[in-house]
Parts: structure tokens; C-alpha cells; sequence
């Protein structure tokens, strides 16, 4: 099958930018004539399925300091599903917290892409920086999610979050934006900007496959409008353009993170720029007294439920099958629920379900055979 494709669209598909001191607005992608590689999606080629847990607050990500005995803590976690598309921007408001008032070194608790970038902004303020963490990349829960920008996913509630709130995450959205722009196009692409297909098997419908909503409705909260410039445009397909077989296709720009190798690589920059990891588990608030450092930011994400006794965080199960890597395939899908991601080390293949409730409390990391089949199942019926 062939269809029509830019390789590698251009970045400014995903905001503003100055040319010459003019702003210019974000472009659609811009197809151009050439193959478009077919996916082999079977699910007898499934090698891997993996489970995400997201920490999600109802009120949204606490950035607070509490005083703990003789430390000063600094809580930086509960992104739900935005954690990596706010990483830079939440790290920094963490850094700015931490280093008020001065300090002579720091703790960062936590080894996923928040303690990460959090540590990395502090190391690079001037300020010996430890990191503690049970685990590290690729092991964290951070590394199983599905790295696609959407900075306002299943991120807090709208009846529950403070004044505010909303001004405070487009801070952080725009400032993470501008960070993780900076990756795009390093060794390995540990940040990308890909043509993704979304396809409507009905003009007017989108069935979904499984896995079900959970019970219940939480108001999560939307603020599309507030980042505009962005936000990637779609463009709608004309039927000559594309040999999908389905009623309708449009394509964008969008940003997406190969976060094995995007959190592998910021380990490496922060050992390699003097931060140091030490390998350890803490399981109570009082064990930070052990810890030679006067300041600690917490970036426990899901952890911080048992850690420090925050029930506010709920869990959001998410669940990735895998297929073997094929190099050729640089484009991503989604369709009827169902989004196909490429990776250098494997094509991701998750079914997200017609509604942000599904998975909302479940914290069950089994992997289910059966949801990863349907997914897989599901998008093979693109590629007869």
C-alpha cells in the first residue's frame, strides 16, 4: 500500500515562531509524494506488553513545601497524564521553590522524568544535586507511558483545582515546550515531530475497542484554547490522498518522546554534569532525616500515595503492546481508540478507549492479553 508523506515535518507545525523578527503562525503538515511503510500488525508479533500507572490529583500536580522535621520538602508530583509534556516547566517552578532563600545542596527523590528534569534544573543553577531513587530508566513507571504531547491529560479536575491553576499550567506547558524543542533532532531522537494520521472508519462515528470506562465521570479539565499557537493543525485528506480504507483522514504535526532513550539520556547528562544518583528506598516521611541534604524535592509521582500518605492520588491504568521495531515505519496512527506510535525500540499500540475514564482507579499492572490483541487486531484492518 502506498500513500502520500513528509518524512520529516517541520517543527514549525507546533507553534510560533520568529523569522526574522515576523511571527508566523503554525502550519498544517505538508504532505509531499512517497511511501508510507505498512505496519505489521498481528498480534502473534506481539513481544512485550507493558502498564502505566498515572498519578493523577483531582486538584492537579502539587508543587508545595512543607517543612519535615529539619528539611525543607518540596513536592513536585501528580501530573496524570501530562507528567512528561510538563516536565520542564513543573521542574522549573520546583527549582525556583528549592533554591528560595539559598541553600548549599539538594535531594531529588525520584528517578522518573520528573525527578529528572527537576534534578537537571537545579544541578544547573549552581547547586550540588543527589538523587535517591528505588529505581532507575528504563524502569521507572515514567518509561512505560505513552510519550505524546498533550500537556493537559487527565491532569486535574475543574471543580477541584484553585484559583489560578490554569494560568500556572500554561506556564509550565510553554516553558516544557520550548525545553523539549531543544531535543528534537539529538542522537537517537529522543524527541520527534511526526505526521500523525488520525482516521475515522465513519464520517460522523468512531467506534472504540476496549479497554472500558470505569465507573463514574470525573470534569477533567481541557485548556486547548490557552496554547493555540501550539497546539499542531490538522488537515483534512482528500481520498486521493491517502489509501486508508476508511470515510475519513486528516494529518498533523505532533510531538512525541522515544522516552527510553529521552530518559536514559537526561540520567547520562546529569551524572555526566556532576549530579549523582544514589541507589535507595524510602518508605517513610521520617527516613528524610537520614539524608545529608537540607532541601528535598519530592518527585515520587504514584509513589507519593504510600510515601507520604497522599491519598488524593488516584491511579489511571494505561496499557502498551508492542511490536518489533521496523525502522521504516516514521509516521503515527490513531484510529477507533487505538494509537500506533513508532519507536527505535519498538511500535507502541495502545487502546486508549472512547472515554478519559477508562482505567481512572485501577492501580492492576497485570498485563491483559486480550485488550493488546483487540488494539493490534484492530489496526491491522489498515493494512489489508
Amino acid at each position: 500500500m502506498r500513500h502520500h508523506l513528509n518524512r520529516r515535518v517541520m517543527l514549525t507545525g507546533l507553534g510560533t515562531v520568529s523569522l526574522g523578527g515576523v511571527v508566523a503562525r503554525p502550519q498544517a503538515a505538508t504532505l509531499q509524494s512517497t511511501y508510507l511503510a505498512p505496519v505489521r500488525a498481528d498480534p502473534g508479533r506481539i513481544s512485550r506488553i507493558t502498564v502505566c500507572t498515572r498519578p493523577f490529583r483531582a486538584a492537579g500536580p502539587r508543587l508545595e513545601v512543607e517543612v519535615i522535621g529539619d528539611k525543607r520538602v518540596v513536592h513536585n508530583y501528580g501530573h496524570g497524564g501530562a507528567g512528561w509534556s510538563l516536565s520542564w516547566g513543573s521542574a522549573a517552578l520546583a527549582r525556583d521553590r528549592a533554591l528560595e532563600g539559598g541553600t548549599s545542596r539538594c535531594a531529588v527523590i525520584g528517578c522518573g522524568i520528573i525527578g529528572l528534569t527537576s534534578a537537571l534544573k537545579i544541578l544547573r543553577s549552581g547547586v550540588p544535586t543527589t538523587m535517591y531513587a528505588a529505581e532507575r530508566a528504563p524502569f521507572t513507571r515514567s518509561v512505560r507511558a505513552t510519550g505524546v504531547w498533550s500537556p493537559d491529560s487527565r491532569l486535574a479536575a475543574s471543580d477541584a483545582i484553585a484559583p489560578g491553576f490554569a494560568s500556572l499550567w500554561e506556564v509550565m506547558a510553554r516553558q516544557s515546550m520550548e525545553d523539549h524543542r531543544a531535543f528534537v533532532g539529538s542522537p537517537g531522537y529522543p524527541v520527534n515531530v511526526m505526521d500523525m494520521y488520525t482516521l475515522r472508519a465513519h464520517a460522523d462515528a468512531q467506534q472504540a475497542v476496549g479497554p472500558y470506562p470505569s465507573p463514574g465521570r470525573i470534569p477533567f479539565v481541557s485548556y486547548a484554547e490557552r496554547v493555540a499557537g501550539l497546539r499542531p493543525i490538522a488537515r483534512p485528506l482528500s481520498r486521493s490522498e491517502h489509501r486508508f480504507p476508511v470515510a475519513s483522514a486528516s494529518v498533523s504535526a505532533r510531538m512525541t518522546f522515544d522516552v527510553t532513550i529521552y530518559a536514559e539520556h537526561l540520567m547520562d547528562t546529569f551524572q555526566r554534569e556532576g549530579g549523582v544518583i544514589v541507589t535507595r528506598r524510602l518508605n517513610h516521611p521520617g527516613e528524610l532525616a537520614d539524608l545529608p541534604e537540607p532541601v528535598i524535592v519530592n518527585c515520587t509521582g504514584f509513589g507519593a500515595r504510600a510515601l507520604f500518605g497522599d491519598i488524593s492520588v488516584v491511579p489511571i491504568r494505561g496499557q502498551i503492546a508492542w511490536l518489533p521495531p521496523q525502522p521504516e515505519v516514521d509516521y503515527g496512527l490513531i484510529y477507533n481508540a487505538v494509537i500506533m506510535i513508532p519507536r527505535s525500540r519498538g511500535i507502541l499500540v495502545q487502546a486508549t478507549g472512547a472515554s478519559q475514564m477508562v482505567g481512572y482507579g485501577v492501580d492492576d499492572e497485570n498485563p491483559d492479553w486480550s485488550e493488546a490483541a483487540s488494539a493490534v487486531g484492530m489496526l491491522s484492518t489498515l493494512f489489508v
